[in-house]
């Protein structure tokens, strides 16, 4: 999660404002960090699958509304990199982004 919350940051605080005028290459840039970040949340699905299964998760509704965020994320994700220019799917992917680290954080601590 780190990656790609963290990930998010660093292109809208550094990435971009420096590559700004080169679209070609932030566009490359931004499309590898998409393909990491559909590979963090493979890992994530399974390792959050492990764990629900030896903590005995699979029936709290706060992991399945965790699930749907983070499917949802993942379509968003495969969307934006299809269709680079809608920029109001960035604010809603780091949105989703955070509210799944919540979540997550609520089922660690039950």
């Amino acid at each position: 999660m780190a990656f790609f919350v963290g990930g998010q940051l660093f292109l809208a605080a550094c990435v971009l404002p420096v590559m700004r005028d080169d679209r070609p290459r932030l566009q490359a840039v931004a499309r590898r960090f998409g393909w990491g970040t559909l590979g963090a949340l493979t890992v994530l699905v399974a390792t959050g699958s492990a764990m629900a299964s030896h903590f005995g998760d699979w029936g709290s509704s706060t992991l399945h509304v965790k699930l749907a965020l983070v499917a949802l994320t993942g379509v968003l994700v495969l969307a934006h990199m299809r269709r680079p220019g809608d920029h109001w799917m960035e604010g809603l992917v780091f949105v989703l982004s955070l509210v799944i680290v919540w979540l997550g954080v609520a089922l660690a601590h039950y």
